[in-house]
Parts: C-alpha cells; structure tokens; sequence
C-alpha cells in the first residue's frame, strides 16, 4: 500500500505548543463510521460511553529523556544533543545524538541512523536520579523545534495514570483525563484498567519508504497482567466494549489478544505494526489524539475505522481548527 494515501495538508499552526487547561477541556471530535461527525469536549466522553465499557490505559511515566552535553577528546570541544532510546542494563543506554550539564558517559557502540549505546559512569537508581535531574522531558521534535521544554512539561507531559518509568514519549492520549473525569466515568459505571507499554523514539519516526510494508517498526516492551486480561475478557463477554486509550494501549491489546480475541497476560516486546486490512481482535473503540500526515499512527487509526472516514474526519478537524499531535485535541472512534 502507498504511503502516500496516508498525506495530507497539515498547517504548522494546527500542532499545539501546549496542552488545553483543565486537561479535560481538550476538544474531541466523535467518529463513528456511517454517521455525521460530532464535536464535543473530552470532559463529555462518560455521556458518550455505556455502563460496562472498559477503558484501558497506559500506565508507564516517561524519563527526563533529553539530555545536552559536550563530546570530549581530540580536537575542539563539540556540544552534543542525546536522546535516550531504550535502557539495556543498569548504566547503559541507547541513544539517538545530533552533532548540548554533563552526564558522564562513554560512546561503547555506534549503529545506524545516529544510533549509539552509551555506558555512563553512574549505575542504577542513581543513574536515574542524574537523568531526572540533569535531563529535559523529550519533546515531539515538531514540538521541541518551536519551542524548549520547560518546567511546565515535567507535569504536562505525564498522564494522570503514569507509574513505571521507562518510556521516552507520552502516551498522549492519557494526558486528557482528570481526577474528576475519572470520577465521573466510574459513576457512570465505566471500568478503568491499566497496562503498561514503554514507548520509544520510534513513535516519532516518519515513514520514508514508498510502500509502507516496507518500513520497520522498532520493538517496545509492554505488559498486560493476567488480573487485567481476565478482567476485561470477563467485561467483554458480559457486553462492555474495551475501550483503548491510545494507539499504544491498543497495539498492546493486539499483541496480547488471540485468534478468537481473548487476551492472555503478555510480557515482551511487540513491534506490531497496525496498517488498512488489520482484522482487530481485541479493541471495540479507541480515544485517541490527531496524528501527523504519513505517520504510522495515522495508518493505525485508518486502519480502525476506515482511510476515507478518517480524512473526512482529519479534514473537519483542521477547518475547524482542532489541534493536532500530543499537547492537542482528541478523537472518539466508535466502530459501529
């Protein structure tokens, strides 16, 4: 499939520089396949689900990931930019670095696309205390080349639900609910469930390849607990919809889930890559946020309900001036 039915005109101005204040006011467009385009605001969405359906959401934090130093040695000092990828021990990580207060570490390896594995000097809980401290949260790039992260985004970039360190992106998604709307959704009788997918720098990597089959996801690890899998197969064969929060929680569903659609407690890496033709086993609806042109997030979403309803969707979004990408607006996709 070409990637280019994936594009379309996206004004620079439509990505949000910061998110909507309360996080439930973010506006949310409701698509639901066969029927007219519906805006409403994310603090509406107990009205739009039913008693019995299960939301799910990503529960991992992420790390202060963007770190600034200087490449020392032979020849002049050279300020370094590093953003940390995905931990392979204690004190090693790989890292994406552009030729920038100093966290000791060594170049061990060097791979392809300016991939390196950086050794540091500090190990474990004390290494993660030096990246918290000394490191600034990783921005998108569309974000952070209009703007530097603050001290804003240490609280703005993080979900509600955020708990097991390791992620390097948000999952953006999560970042649109509140005490309050959480409150309002278990009145209502909604179900929340957490799981765990640790994104990588991966989610923002274009598609270059003329044909999508062509482009490599790169792995995350996620887990779904055999409490949560049980939980929800229950809720599902009583009739309650699941509900993914995100595309990460919902690849995640789609790794865990069997032929028939039951899930199983899941613990490794998944690179699934979700694309037009995908015969979903697990998710019912999807929350999720606009995704960029090309994007392998947009190929997922147009993949759950269908590339001509999410242009039409997309592009009433973007008259009507929604705002894209991870600080921005959201969507609700009902399948039926």
């Amino acid at each position: 499939m070409r990637t280019d039915l994936f594009d379309f005109d996206l004004p620079p101005d439509r990505i949000a520089l910061r998110p909507a204040r309360p996080r439930d006011a973010a506006r949310l467009l409701v698509v639901r396949q066969g029927a007219p385009l519906e805006d409403r605001i994310v603090r509406d969405l107990p009205d739009l689900l039913r008693p019995g359906d299960q939301l799910v959401v990503n529960d991992t934090r992420v790390i202060a990931a963007s770190l600034h130093g200087r490449r020392l040695g032979r020849g002049p000092e050279t300020r370094i930019e590093a953003n940390l990828v995905k931990r392979l021990d204690g004190s090693r990580w790989n890292a994406f670095v552009k030729p920038a207060k100093r966290l000791d570490a060594s170049v061990e390896a060097k791979g392809e696309g300016g991939e390196v594995t950086f050794a540091f000097a500090f190990h474990g809980p004390v290494l993660d205390q030096a990246i918290a401290e000394r490191g600034d949260m990783p921005l998108p790039p569309y974000i952070a080349s209009r703007r530097a992260p603050d001290d804003e985004d240490r609280s703005d970039y993080q979900t509600l639900f955020a708990h097991d360190e390791g992620s390097v992106a948000a999952p953006t998604a999560g970042l649109h609910f509140t005490d309050g709307l959480v409150a309002r959704l278990k009145a209502r009788g909604v179900g929340l469930h957490t799981v765990t997918l640790h994104v990588g720098a991966g989610t923002f990597l274009p598609v270059k390849t003329d044909n999508i089959e062509d482009h490599r996801m790169h792995a995350e690890y996620g887990v779904v607990s055999e409490a949560t899998a049980t939980a929800l197969n229950e809720a599902r064969r009583a009739g309650g919809r699941i509900v993914a929060v995100g595309s990460t929680s919902l690849r995640l569903l789609e790794s865990a889930a069997d032929e028939t659609g039951a899930l199983r407690s899941f613990a490794k890496e998944t690179s699934i890559f979700i694309t037009p033709g995908y015969k979903f086993r697990a998710a019912d609806a999807m929350l999720t946020n606009f995704h960029l042109p090309r994007s392998t997030l947009f190929m997922l979403v147009a993949a759950f309900s269908g590339l001509g309803t999410m242009k039409a969707a997309y592009a009433h979004a973007i008259g009507a001036g929604y705002r894209f990408y991870s600080y921005g607006d959201a969507c609700l996709l009902l399948r039926e």
